[in-house]
């Protein structure tokens, strides 16, 4: 506030001077194409939240009018068939009924020309390395991998995984003072979607470790070094959410945990991939689709 006067002057040698004394730190800038992927991952997940939220207000609407359905499978043919057929009371209610479906209809055709999209344009994309090889987790398939990525971008860029959790924000916080350590909830910095597609993909940590048939498909042509990798991690975090649950944690802070681990074995599965672009043209050429 007593500094009244700024000057380009002025401003050039605080930069100067705050470069100097290292308080500057650099930033990662993702490059046009990774962006456009980013974009594109958003759009996906935007049709999602949309079409959830149209399903959610058609379903308030019949629970208004006390109509239920002995249909168990939501939103398959046969219970779309159903909607088709339904009459309110009201001609108006009606109408609604008829816009919900429509608009459901659309949102979901909408959806899958997404997928599509997604499916053809990451296969163009420099880190489709990266995502194919994220997919040999557990809890990470094709959307959370180009998620994550187009997200977080080059992951190399951190020298240890713990800087990888702390910038997704999966730390706990901490307010200590002399002896005493008081640690809280996580911080939740950095990206929130990113964040957001681990937690999701952390639930499938509480069964099991096993191989199934669809994560087979997803390793094929995969390096051994990103398979054992994976097994490692799936052996790893299955053990350790049983163990916390087992001590009376909450589900949510087991899965928040489970997280923020896996977010140190995708850096160190994303490491095992060697990004240069002639390594990458043949790498894509080996991978099956």
């Amino acid at each position: 506030p007593g500094d009244r006067v700024k000057t380009d002057k002025r401003d050039a040698l605080n930069l100067a001077k705050l470069l100097k004394s290292e308080d500057l730190t650099p930033i990662y800038v993702p490059e046009p194409e990774d962006e456009a992927m980013r974009d594109l991952s958003r759009a996906r997940e935007t049709t999602m939240k949309d079409l959830k939220d149209a399903k959610y207000q058609l379903k308030a609407l019949l629970l208004r009018n006390n109509i239920n359905t002995t249909i168990k499978d939501n939103w398959s043919s046969q219970h779309l068939r159903w909607l088709a057929e339904l009459i309110l009371p009201s001609p108006c209610q009606q109408i609604v009924l008829q816009e919900a479906v429509l608009t459901i209809t659309e949102r979901i055709q909408r959806l899958k020309r997404l997928d599509n999209e997604l499916t053809h344009q990451v296969k163009n994309w420099r880190y489709y390395p990266v995502v194919k090889a994220l997919q040999a987790m557990r809890g990470i398939r094709l959307l959370v991998a180009t998620g994550v990525i187009a997200e977080l971008g080059d992951l190399t860029r951190f020298d240890h995984p713990r800087k990888l959790m702390s910038y997704l924000g999966l730390v706990p916080s901490e307010h200590s003072s002399g002896s005493k350590r008081r640690l809280g909830a996580i911080t939740k910095c950095g990206n929130s979607r990113a964040r957001r597609l681990l937690v999701e993909g952390a639930h499938t940590y509480k069964y099991n470790a096993n191989i199934s048939k669809e994560m087979q498909l997803r390793q094929e042509g995969l390096p051994k070094q990103i398979t054992d990798i994976a097994w490692q991690a799936q052996c790893r975090l299955c053990r350790r959410y049983q163990r916390l649950m087992h001590k009376g944690k909450h589900r949510n802070v087991v899965v928040t945990a489970i997280a923020r681990e896996m977010a140190a074995y995708i850096w160190a599965i994303s490491r095992e991939v060697v990004l240069s672009p002639v390594d990458i043209r043949s790498r894509i050429a080996r991978l099956p689709a």
